[in-house]
């Protein structure tokens, strides 16, 4: 069960009974996501403005985050728990739809295409996942998130700055978040 307080909510976002592992492998590698990110993106020759290099910082902390939280296995206990089915899953997911709204209006020219296929691929995606038995739920997760990256180079040019942004959002949530997986403890041994 969540904590209460500042702590509860802290439980809500990455697991309550999060080791202290655990924690310092979901905010290191994020932090320097978001330093590195916007570092990398300045390198180009974009005129970034401040919106633009602040949603990438966000994006980088948010992913990279978002892929190592939702890996470890307080994520796993806390969201693949009773009564978190279909409908938790989805809503977590479409909430997801906001960041390619972010890519498509603020990086891509406001590409509809973009925003489109993309949301829609992810909506698919999930839905094929949640609808598989559990045993066959890796393989197929791995399998779209596969086609993921075939669609990122031969179908949508990548987003420059942000070229890492498809792999990753995909690895969050298709891989990271929504398959079931055992939860071990850290007592579990091979």
């Amino acid at each position: 069960m969540p904590r209460t307080g500042w702590q509860g909510q802290l439980d809500r976002f990455i697991g309550p009974g999060a080791t202290p592992a655990e924690v310092i492998l979901q905010l290191v590698p994020s932090l320097g996501a978001a330093i590195s990110a916007p570092i990398y993106a300045s390198t180009l020759p974009i005129d970034w403005n401040p919106l633009q290099l602040s949603l990438i910082a966000i994006l980088g902390f948010d992913l990279v985050g978002g892929v190592l939280t939702n890996a470890t296995a307080a994520a796993k206990r806390w969201y693949h728990r009773s009564g978190q089915g279909w409908r938790q899953h989805l809503t977590f997911v479409s909430v997801h739809l906001f960041h390619i709204g972010l890519v498509a209006i603020l990086f891509r020219g406001a590409d509809g295409f973009f925003f489109a296929g993309i949301s829609s691929y992810l909506l698919l995606a999930s839905v094929l996942i949640l609808a598989s038995p559990l045993y066959l739920q890796r393989p197929i997760s791995l399998g779209l998130y596969g086609l993921v990256l075939l669609g990122d180079r031969y179908l949508f040019a990548p987003t420059p700055g942000l070229e890492w942004f498809l792999p990753l959002f995909f690895l969050k949530l298709l891989v990271s978040h929504l398959l079931n997986e055992t939860p071990y403890r850290q007592t579990d041994r091979r």
